[in-house]
């Protein structure tokens, strides 16, 4: 299967800058999984999609304003440091740039001096691991010199830090927002639960390989990165429960999906409490044992979130969808609308 068959055209200016006032007004496609059938709509439908019985996942990882800005100890010169992956003893796998800037022993100082990092080993692609010191708390530290990691798409600054987070934001740890959650609001997922659906929480802190292009011609070939996933026992009853009892297992996000699918594979379609690291990609061929229905956003051409959404259905039904929401001037990417496949009833 070639990454070109996952191509379609997106007009720039559909690319979503910034996220609109009310998160629910986002408008909503529905896609029937089995037909392919389309329908338009406004999220707040979402409601009405749902069902009693049926089991709602959402990834409660909290998005770090991971991108700082140093200055080198020798030089002076202006450093760009993102934070992607936390290791033991206040060290973090980090991008750089400029990376030629950064060799082994560099020393980087942020907020003059509150923060301070020494570089102790080069990576691929620009990055670099780093070790901190400071004195206190570190997150409260990056709280109030980090910004927020917007994607590289997104060429706006954001005003309210908050919009780049779900509202049941919890565990802090990513590089970048589920954007698929940011559609929601505490009254909409009452309402929800008001139907009888229940609402379970896995978390997967979302690195940034979610936005690095496929770089080989062959799906196959590609190899995907690896981020943190956890899933409680609660959540695990909740979603063996709602599957015995013939309920629908709707996965809001790719990282949802992601973490419900690593685990379920593992054991033959039943969820387990555990964590650990996954790195499964998802194409076309791939069998979903964990989840029935998906709540995502409109994703960049040729990306591995394309594969992952078209293995549910088929590429055909989800590429037509595609030029819809195109010919329908959709709003694509973190800050854009919605798109439900509906499971089979």
């Amino acid at each position: 299967m070639k990454v070109e068959d996952f191509d379609f055209h997106l007009p720039e200016e559909l690319i979503a800058q910034t996220p609109l006032e009310d998160r629910t007004a986002s408008r909503l496609m529905i896609v029937d999984k089995k037909t392919g059938e389309v329908e338009h709509s406004y999220f707040k439908q979402i409601v009405e999609e749902l069902h009693e019985g049926d089991c709602l996942v959402l990834n409660d990882t909290r998005v770090m304003p991971a991108r700082l800005f140093g200055t080198k100890e020798e030089t002076g010169a202006n450093i760009e440091v993102l934070l992607l992956k936390q290791g033991e003893n206040d060290e973090w796998e980090t991008l750089v740039k400029p990376a030629k800037r950064v060799k082994v022993g560099t020393e980087i100082s942020f907020g003059e001096g509150l923060l301070k990092a020494t570089c102790i080993n080069e990576l691929e692609h620009g990055g670099r691991v780093f070790k901190f010191h400071y004195d206190g708390i570190f997150y409260e530290i990056l709280d109030k010199l980090g910004e927020m990691p917007l994607p590289p798409y997104i060429h706006e600054t954001l005003d309210d830090r908050e919009r780049y987070q779900t509202v049941y934001s919890k565990e802090i740890g990513s590089a970048a927002a589920p954007t698929a959650g940011l559609h929601f609001t505490n009254e909409i997922l009452e309402q929800i639960q008001q139907k009888g659906v229940k609402i379970a929480f896995v978390t997967l802190h979302v690195g940034l390989g979610t936005f690095r292009p496929v770089s080989v011609d062959s799906i196959e070939n590609h190899d995907m990165h690896s981020e943190f996933y956890s899933v409680s026992e609660e959540t695990a009853k909740v979603i063996n429960e709602t599957k015995a009892n013939g309920g629908k297992v709707i996965a809001v996000g790719t990282t949802s999906t992601r973490t419900l699918e690593t685990i379920a594979q593992k054991y033959d379609g039943e969820i387990r409490a555990e964590q650990g690291w996954t790195s499964i990609f998802i194409y076309p061929g791939f069998e979903y044992k964990a989840i029935d229905g998906l709540i995502t956003n409109f994703h960049l051409p040729k990306s591995t979130l394309v594969m992952l959404v078209s293995a549910l259905t088929t590429r055909e039904i989800i590429l037509n969808a595609y030029n819809k929401a195109v010919e329908e001037k959709y709003r694509f990417f973190s800050f854009g609308d919605a798109m439900f496949i509906r499971p089979i009833r």
